[in-house]
C-alpha cells in the first residue's frame, strides 16, 4: 500500500558535511527536508521507492538498480566519511519487474553498488531516524513525457496491491539557468519553468504537467521534470492534498520540496 509520496531536491550542498561555510544560505530548505522527514517517519514506511537519477540512464528503458547492500558515495564532493549502508527490497523488486513486463514496460536491472548523490543526499536526510527501511532504486529513462507517466502508472498496481508500507519519492533540482551564477547559462525560462512546476504540483494539475512546453523544459535545464512526470503517473486517480513545503534558489538552482499527503 502506498502511505507517503514525495518530492525533494537532490543538492549534495544540503548536507553540512559538505556545505559547512553556507548551510545557513538553505535553512528554510533544510527545515522543510526535516519537516517531510518526520511526516515519513510518522508512516512507518518499510520501504522507500526513490525515483532519481542514478548513475546510469538509458535511452529506451526504465532501470531498476538491485544490489545487496547499496552504499553511499559522495566521494566526488571530497566527503568520505559516509558510511551508511540500505538494503534493497528484492522481494518488491522482482514483483515490480514482473508487473512492469506484462504491462509491457522497458524495464532494465542494473547491479550499480553506489548511491550518488542524487540518490544519497534525500536518503540520508529522510531516513536517519529508519534504520530497517528497505530501498528500490529506480532510474528514469530519456523516453518522452508519455512514456514516464505511463511507467508511473504501471508502477501504481504492485504498490497499491502490495501489503507493504510504501513510500515513493521523486527526486531532482529544479532549474540550472536562473541567475547569471548559474551553474548553467542564465536563461529567462528557467524562473519560468519552477514558477509553472511549484503551480502544477499546488493544482495536482496532470494534464498541465504531461503537456508542458518541451523548449520551456529544456530552456530550463533542469532534473527534476522526468522524476516528477512518473510521480504524477503513479498518483494518477489517487487521492492525495499536495502542499509544497519550500521554494528557493540561493545558488542559483531550484530546490523544491513538496508533500503529496495521501488522504
Amino acid at each position: 500500500m502506498l502511505v507517503f509520496s514525495a518530492f525533494t531536491p537532490n543538492s549534495p550542498l544540503l548536507l553540512p558535511e559538505i556545505n559547512k561555510d553556507k548551510a545557513h544560505r538553505l535553512e528554510k530548505t533544510t527545515e522543510a527536508m526535516a519537516e517531510l522527514a518526520d511526516e515519513l517517519y510518522a508512516t512507518h514506511p518499510e520501504t522507500i521507492i526513490l525515483i532519481s537519477m542514478h548513475p546510469t540512464i538509458f535511452n529506451g528503458s526504465f532501470s531498476i538498480a538491485l544490489k545487496d547492500p547499496f552504499t553511499f558515495d559522495l566521494s566526488e564532493f571530497g566527503e568520505l566519511s559516509f558510511d551508511k549502508k540500505i538494503k534493497p527490497d528484492i522481494e518488491l523488486i522482482n514483483e515490480l519487474q514482473d508487473s512492469l513486463r506484462s504491462q509491457g514496460q522497458p524495464v532494465t536491472l542494473t547491479s550499480d553498488e553506489t548511491l550518488n548523490y542524487a540518490s544519497a543526499v534525500p536518503l540520508q536526510i529522510l531516513t536517519e531516524d529508519l534504520k530497517n527501511v528497505k530501498l528500490v532504486a529506480i532510474t528514469y529513462s530519456e523516453l518522452d513525457t508519455k512514456s514516464h507517466f505511463q511507467f508511473g502508472n504501471a508502477l501504481k498496481e504492485t504498490i497499491m496491491s502490495s501489503d507493504k508500507r510504501i513510500a515513493v519519492i521523486a527526486v531532482g533540482d529544479m532549474s540550472h539557468a536562473l541567475t547569471n551564477n548559474s551553474p548553467a547559462d542564465f536563461h529567462p525560462d528557467g524562473e519560468k519553468y519552477d514558477k509553472k512546476i511549484q503551480e502544477l504540483i499546488a493544482q495536482k494539475n496532470t494534464v498541465g504537467l504531461i503537456s508542458l512546453d518541451e523548449k520551456l523544459i529544456e530552456n530550463a535545464v533542469e532534473n527534476s521534470y522526468r522524476s516528477l512526470t512518473i510521480l504524477f503517473g503513479l498518483l494518477d486517480r489517487i487521492s492525495v492534498k499536495p502542499e509544497i513545503l519550500n521554494y528557493e534558489a540561493p545558488f542559483g538552482v531550484g530546490y523544491l520540496v513538496a508533500n503529496f499527503a495521501i488522504k
